[in-house]
Formats: C-alpha cells, sequence, structure tokens
C-alpha cells in the first residue's frame, strides 16, 4: 500500500495500545468486515447493518456505464460539467476535481451554495448547450439539489429541445430523483448502492462519477483504495491496520481531551481536508460527544488540539502529539479515504456514538422550511447589521462567552469567491488571536450537511457567529413559489433557530448591500470588541 499513516501518541499511547488488545480480544476487525453492528451498540441500533456498504468500494454494476458515459461525452462537444448537490454529494467530487486538475476533460463546476449570486455566477460561466448537469441527491429530495434543478432545467429548455440529454442522476433506486429522472428523460440515472451513506460515498457512484467526466483514471483511483482495504482487511492483526490504528488514537486522543484536528495539507491535496471535516464531525459529533475538524480557519496551538498533516511522500510525525498521513501519489486518495472512513468508523465505537446517522441536521431543514412557509414568527432570532450603534456591543457579547479551549464557528452565508475566503480568514485570525480559541469558517448552507451535525449534536463550548447580505438581485425558482434569496434567508434563520433551541450561543450580522466588500469593517468591530 502507498499510504502511510504515522501517529505520534505522547502519553496517549497507553490508551492506544489498551485499545488496540482489546479489538484483538474482541476480534473487532473480522466482526467489521462481517458488518457485526454490536461493535458499536449491543442490541444494534438502526442505520449501522444497511450503513456499511462502503467496506467494498467501487460499484462494479455501473463501471460499464460509466465508461459508455464518458465515451460518449468525449465525443461530443462538452466543455463543462456542473454538479448540483450537498454535503456527501458534493465534496468528493470537488476534491477530486481540485486534485487532478490537469486531467483531460471537461470542466467540473460544483453548486452546492443556494446564494443567488453563486447560482448566477455558474449560470454565466457556461453555455446550456455544451453543459453536462449532475443532479446528485441519495434521497432525491434534498430541497438545495432539487432547487439547483429546477433552475438550470428551466434554463436549458430556453435553448435546447430535449433538455433531458443535459441531465443524469444518482441517487438511490425507488428515489424522487430517479423517477424525476425517467419521467423527464434524462440521458442517464445511477442508482448508487443504498447502504452507503452519503459521506461514506466518495468510492462510489456520487464520487466516481464526476471523478471519471473530467478525466480521472478510476482504474488507478480504486487500484489504491483496493490496496487499502487489503492492508485493512480482516485478518490483519489490529496493530498492523492502519485505519484502525488511526481510529483507535483518534477516539482516545478525543477522550484525552485532545479533541480538536488540525489539518495542514500540502499540495495538490489542499481541498482534501473539505471532505475529511464533513466525514468526521457529521459521524461522531452527537449525545454530546464528537471531534471538532479544522478544515478551514485558524487554530493556534493548544493542549486540545492535534495536528494533522496530508502530504506526498512518506509521512513524518512530530515529536508532540500528532497525525501524519502521506500519499506517494495523487491516485493514492482513493487508499486515503477508504483509510479515513474505516478509521471513522472505529472511532465512533471507541467514543460510543453512531457513526451512521445524523439526527441534528433535521431539525435545522425543518426550521428553514417553517420559515419558507409560516414566516419569522415563533422564531427566536439575533441578527445586528453593520452600521447600527448596538451592532458592536452585540459582537462583544457574543464572542466574548468563548472560552480558549472552545471555538467559533463562523458561519458564512455569502457567495464563495475567493476575495470572501480571504477576508473570512483574516477575520477568523484576528478571534483566534485574541480568545486563544479555534475559529472555523463554513459556508452556508453547505456547512448544514457537514458540520451542522457537530454544531447542534456534539460538545459544548461553540460561539456561533453567522454572517449574511443583501443578494445584489435575487432569482426566482421555476416551478415553485419562493426563491434563492428567501431559500437562503430561511436556511440562516432555521439554523439559528436549531442552534438556539440546543442552547448555543449564536447571533447574526448583516453586511447589507455592501456584502464582502464589508467584511474588512466587520474584522475591525470584532478587533475592537475583543481588546
Amino acid at each position: 500500500m502507498s499510504v502511510s499513516v504515522r501517529i505520534e501518541a505522547g502519553d496517549v499511547e497507553d490508551a492506544i495500545d489498551a485499545r488496540l488488545e482489546a479489538w484483538t480480544e474482541a476480534s473487532f476487525s473480522a466482526r467489521l468486515w462481517n458488518r457485526d453492528a454490536t461493535l458499536w451498540f449491543d442490541p444494534p441500533r438502526d442505520e449501522i447493518v444497511n450503513r456499511l456498504g462502503w467496506l467494498c468500494s467501487g460499484n462494479a454494476s455501473a463501471r460499464e456505464s460509466i465508461d459508455d458515459l464518458v465515451a460518449s461525452i468525449r465525443s461530443e462537444s462538452v466543455t463543462d460539467v456542473v454538479l448540483i448537490g450537498m454535503g456527501g454529494s458534493s465534496l468528493a467530487p470537488e476534491v477530486f476535481a481540485a486534485v487532478f486538475k490537469d486531467a483531460v476533460g471537461p470542466k467540473l463546476t460544483v453548486l452546492d451554495s443556494t446564494h443567488p449570486d453563486s447560482v448566477r455566477a455558474v449560470d454565466a460561466a457556461i453555455d446550456p448547450e455544451t453543459t453536462l448537469f449532475i443532479v446528485a441527491s441519495k434521497s432525491g429530495t434534498t430541497l438545495e439539489t432539487m432547487s439547483f434543478f429546477r433552475f438550470f432545467w428551466d434554463r436549458v429548455a430556453e435553448t435546447v429541445d430535449d433538455p433531458g440529454t443535459r441531465f443524469i442522476a444518482i441517487t438511490d433506486p425507488d428515489s424522487d430523483l430517479a423517477r424525476l429522472g425517467a419521467e423527464r428523460d434524462f440521458r442517464a440515472v445511477f442508482l448508487a448502492p443504498p447502504d452507503v451513506g452519503g459521506r461514506f460515498s466518495a468510492l462510489v457512484d456520487f464520487g466516481l462519477i464526476p471523478a471519471a467526466l473530467v478525466g480521472v483514471d478510476l482504474e488507478r483511483l480504486l487500484a489504491g483504495a483496493d490496496a487499502a482495504a487489503w492492508a485493512c482487511g480482516p485478518d490483519v492483526p489490529v496493530t498492523e491496520n492502519p485505519a484502525l490504528r488511526l481510529g483507535a488514537a483518534l477516539g482516545e486522543f478525543a477522550l484525552a481531551g485532545r479533541d480538536t484536528i488540525v489539518f495542514a495539507p500540502g499540495s495538490p491535496f489542499d481541498t482534501f481536508p473539505d471532505w475529511i471535516e464533513q466525514l468526521i464531525a457529521e459521524s461522531l459529533g452527537k449525545d454530546g460527544k464528537g471531534i471538532l475538524p479544522v478544515a478551514d480557519g485558524v487554530a493556534p496551538p493548544a493542549p486540545d488540539r492535534l495536528p494533522f498533516t496530508i502530504t506526498l511522500g512518506n509521512a513524518q510525525a512530530g515529536d508532540e502529539p500528532s497525525v501524519a498521513m502521506g500519499l506517494t501519489d495523487a491516485y493514492d486518495l482513493g487508499g486515503a479515504m477508504f483509510i479515513l472512513e474505516m478509521a471513522t468508523a472505529a472511532a465512533g465505537a471507541v467514543l460510543g456514538v453512531h457513526p451512521f446517522d445524523q439526527p441534528d441536521v433535521q431539525l435545522a431543514k425543518s426550521l428553514a422550511r417553517k420559515a419558507m412557509t409560516d414566516g419569522l414568527d415563533g422564531i427566536d432570532i439575533s441578527e445586528w447589521t453593520m452600521g447600527e450603534p448596538t451592532t458592536g456591543t452585540h459582537v462583544e457579547s457574543l464572542l466574548t462567552q468563548v472560552e480558549p479551549d472552545g471555538y467559533v464557528a463562523i458561519q458564512a452565508y455569502l457567495e464563495h469567491t475567493a476575495m470572501t475566503a480571504q477576508r473570512l480568514h483574516a477575520i477568523a485570525g484576528t478571534i483566534a488571536d485574541a480568545t486563544g480559541a479555534a475559529v472555523t469558517i463554513g459556508y452556508g448552507p453547505r456547512f448544514l450537511h457537514s458540520t451542522g451535525q457537530f454544531h447542534k449534536g456534539g460538545p459544548e463550548g461553540g460561539v456561533f457567529l453567522q454572517v449574511v447580505d443583501h443578494p445584489s438581485e435575487d432569482l426566482a425558482i421555476p416551478e415553485t413559489d419562493y426563491t434563492f434569496g428567501d431559500l437562503i434567508a430561511a436556511q440562516s434563520f432555521g439554523d439559528q433557530a436549531a442552534l438556539r433551541d440546543r442552547g448555543r450561543p449564536v447571533g447574526m450580522v448583516c453586511l447589507g448591500d455592501a456584502g464582502q466588500t464589508a467584511l474588512p469593517r466587520l474584522r475591525e468591530l470584532i478587533r475592537l470588541s475583543l481588546q
């Protein structure tokens, strides 16, 4: 195998060794491969046995269809592939597109923001006649995904006589999306293995089809995954299994109080932590427990933080407690993903949580729908406008609640541009320098399908700063009675209400019409508030 994992355990080494010894005695590895749900809970709970399909990477039944699709696309004048999806349906394709950016194929754009300016930017960058749209949703009912679909279906129908030929679907069998694809004559409908949850779906249809379309060699990618699966197989001693060693380490580090992972990826893996973030946060952040991943943000060194480096070449861990993952080449990404999936599932057994459900995600969705249909009556919202004289006082009151071993989550319901990212990172640095806390950055509504579970179901200690603006121009969503502006506003309000319901400190700053150009002023306001 070409993926190496090095762990500097420090004073947690004895606990990790004890955990591995216990797993050896309990035949943990063989039972995992036999899909024994009692590894987590006895009696077993729902949604464990039917969520272990990721143990078998790839989807052999779909490979011929994928190859046929790729061949047909290459024979046509397809310049762009736009993937519309959320969370597990979008994060892996985005990583593949970034890591393999030099692959020969159409340009892949991932749309997972309901901000009207984000939708408009994608619309302006493509030609509907030469674009293939991938509609990706396990359930086939994801509100954001179906809103994107309706918008772009309408755009394509304006210029193409048979719009279905410009769309494919990736979904579970018997889903609403599968039926929609048949009704509207989609070019293809791919049915993914139903026993693979969204955040574990990188190495099945949801990740593989977009990767293949933009030129990634699936044989090489899956060869790396197969090599990792072999190295983590049922007959491999637990102490030599890289995934179980990593899972034991992550779990025991968290139990010992080192429960914040700070990623430091090297090129070309800069976006890889975005995928890992959802895997760890949504899988383990529940029942008041969890591990906080810092993929995008700032986290000064502290006793509760665990550095995690990802580089090309052999992994080299430091002298302090840390984890290092080394990949021989970019195609080892498949192996790294498999190891991280198994490690996360194993860490769930250490922490005593269900790694395959997301019980706190639905609350924000329900409250967002309520905000869209019933308005804000009965929803408790704190919103402060930039330029108002009391906004600084409110921000100070919110951010001074964070402890050095806690975290601040910046939740940006803004168009995700390079300038926005740069300015939000500067704000994160200002907060981290003043408080010592870890500061994460998430873009709404994307993070609702990722770290949103950890925010509401994980340990206390988080403080939540929402940042919103007034879109430059709204966009109607065809076949509905609402707009993208309505949708993203409802999502921010719904999540604030959900956080408040869980007793989390939360507030919202509205940048108004100035949008991201007001972020430097927000940074200065925060700096003054934390002096």
